[in-house]
């Protein structure tokens, strides 16, 4: 059985394309983790995989004195990752990026095991652009991240199996939403959007008397009664659902949220989160609004009048409508599935992705 070791972290962002590509191989091969000890730890751990932690430091976006000490202690962070490498010795390391992979890529490099990544941005991250030519492949969720790189390939974005076969009667049920209005699903981000919270806390009157509200604000951050037709959840496992009683999508524009909701033709308003931020999110949110995939919303223009406005528009916007119907989405867990196998197996010639049930909405 071969050793498969999966790295990446720093957001849920990068962690739960990683889970959803583990869960797939998780009976076939021996599926291992290392990462920080911030969301991955939590995630994975949960999912009940082994997890091997590392302290990596993060370079901060603003000066401080702190990014001083970084080149020493990503030096031990390397050396720490090798040690717990050469005793694991997986035939393959498989890369989500963030700074939490720095010292996996790094160590598996000098062991020389194959290192595949994946990059979810249109524009990739600072540790892509690092360890690239570290690695094998690096695989891309967007056609035109690829061309950026000598050993670049897009794949499309993995997705998990079970986000794509939610049940809308059944999800309709367990929120307890009749089929008298529409659903707007309000997605903060892994940890919950202090600014989208806020904001849509404050057009709930504008909201709830056309439509039922449910929002996935974040650990810690559920308001005290909650007026009828509004459901929060600080943490929601079953996002089939989730996803499947809604008809609009309020979110930041992370790039795995975008192409869940796109896998499932859901129309979206999304505020990309901009400040204290490399403009990843924007990026992916203009993509998408060129194409009439999506509506946009800048945070500067957040209000209750513009919330309830972008929300009814994108209700209403059938070219959105044919846009998502047109549009060729792209499962890669498949693809990155098949080639984990290949290069964990260097003298495969198989390189046919297998066949994946995924339930379509």
């Amino acid at each position: 059985m071969k050793t498969i070791l999966f790295t990446g972290g720093g957001s849920a962002g990068h962690v739960v394309p990683n889970l959803a590509v583990m869960n797939e191989i998780r009976y076939s091969h021996r599926v291992l983790y290392m990462g920080t000890g911030g969301i991955e730890k939590t995630l994975v751990t949960q999912s009940g995989f082994p997890f091997f932690q590392v302290d990596c430091p993060k370079l901060e976006r603003r000066f401080t004195l702190s990014n001083f000490a970084i080149p020493l202690r990503l030096r031990r962070a390397v050396s720490e990752a090798k040690k717990i490498l050469e005793q694991l010795r997986p035939d393959l390391v498989f890369s989500k990026g963030g700074y939490a992979s720095f010292p996996a890529v790094n160590a598996a490099y000098r062991l020389k095991i194959p290192v595949l990544t994946h990059e979810s941005d249109l524009s990739p991250g600072l540790c892509t652009k690092l360890i690239a030519r570290k690695c094998r492949l690096v695989l891309t969720s967007f056609p035109e991240t690829a061309l950026r790189f000598k050993n670049g390939r897009h794949v499309g974005s993995p997705v998990r199996r079970e986000t794509l076969c939610g049940d809308r009667d059944r999800a309709r049920r367990k929120y307890g939403f009749s089929a008298e209005k529409p659903v707007l699903l309000v997605l903060g981000g892994g940890s919950g959007s202090r600014t989208v919270n806020a904001a849509v806390r404050e057009a709930l009157p504008l909201l709830l008397p056309h439509w039922y509200v449910l929002h996935l604000c974040g650990k810690g951050n559920a308001m005290e009664n909650p007026p009828q037709g509004y459901v929060q959840r600080e943490f929601e496992s079953d996002m089939g659902s989730a996803y499947s009683c809604s008809d609009v999508v309020l979110a930041r524009a992370g790039s795995n949220t975008v192409f869940e909701a796109l896998a499932l033709g859901k129309r979206a308003v999304y505020v990309p989160l901009e400040r204290n931020s490399r403009g990843d999110q924007l990026e992916n949110a203009l993509y998408f609004q060129r194409k009439k995939l999506c509506a946009l919303l800048r945070e500067s223009e957040l209000s209750p009048e513009a919330i309830e406005t972008a929300v009814n528009a994108a209700y209403s916007d059938e070219t959105m409508r044919a846009a998502l119907l047109r549009a060729q989405f792209q499962n890669a867990t498949p693809t990155i599935v098949a080639l984990i196998k290949e290069y964990a197996s260097p003298r495969s010639t198989d390189t046919k992705s297998p066949v994946l049930s995924d339930c379509k909405h």
